[in-house]
């Protein structure tokens, strides 16, 4: 498990640290509180995976899918609007799961019980208005 504390302009940094810990894992849940900067922590994740097309919080859509410069596709989930595991189900959450491809979900404890422990856990805190700890 490590810690980084940073402020908005090192999240680049913070993206690239958290992918080279776990070059192997595919799927990211994050957890923090509203506003804590998982979005943006992800988008900088996103674009240090080389994602080119524009990301955005899925929460009306539950799910975005981004395409890599490789070709590859990535899932971003926000779960914020769910009220229990079943309605991830119903969107093929599964699927998405054992794909092969990055996910990267928001509200992640909505659906623990379907990821079980086979996920990385990204943990947003605040620290203060400019700056957060993040622990994975």
């Amino acid at each position: 498990m490590q810690e980084i504390t940073a402020s908005e302009n090192q999240l680049q940094e913070v993206a690239k640290a958290i992918l080279a810990a776990y070059p192997r894992e595919r799927v990211f849940g994050f957890y923090g509180e509203m506003g804590a900067g998982k979005t943006t922590l992800i988008k900088e994740m996103c674009n240090a995976l080389g994602v080119k097309d524009i990301t955005s919080s899925p929460t009306f859509a539950i799910i975005n899918e981004y395409w890599t410069e490789a070709g590859q596709p990535l899932y971003h989930f926000d779960f914020y609007r769910i009220d229990e595991p079943a309605d991830a189900s119903r969107v093929g959450f599964e699927e998405y799961l054992y794909s092969g491809s990055y996910c990267f979900i928001e509200w992640t404890e909505k659906v623990e019980e379907i990821l079980q422990d086979d996920f990385v856990r990204v943990t947003i805190e605040r620290v203060d208005d400019q700056t957060r700890r993040f622990i994975f």
